[in-house]
């Protein structure tokens, strides 16, 4: 049986700064990001830090995209995210495919 780590999301003001400024909330994001979103690897370069994207609906349905950082530790897995903001309608009909 494979263990699930506990989640943790680490804010700062920088973070917290940037999401607010396109109108999403801290706990749309841990909500999206704790229930199934679609995960993908950012295209930002790697060799400088690696980030991923995640797509999914906030509480009241509306479309996220996010970009975040993954810190896996032994006991948690952390998550900081970097930005976020709700999905244009056309994004939306891509991404449902």
């Amino acid at each position: 049986m494979t263990e699930t780590k506990p989640i943790l999301f680490d804010w700062n003001d920088t973070n917290l700064e940037h999401t607010a400024k396109h109108g999403v909330t801290p706990s749309e994001i841990e909500f999206v990001l704790n229930n199934n979103p679609m995960i993908r690897p950012d295209p930002y370069p790697p060799e400088i830090e690696q980030r991923w994207r995640g797509i999914g609906p906030n509480m009241a349905g509306d479309m996220l995209f996010i970009v975040f950082m993954v810190k896996d530790d032994t006991d948690t897995l952390t998550l900081r995210p970097i930005s976020a903001r709700r999905m244009h309608k056309r994004e939306v009909k891509k991404y449902e495919g």
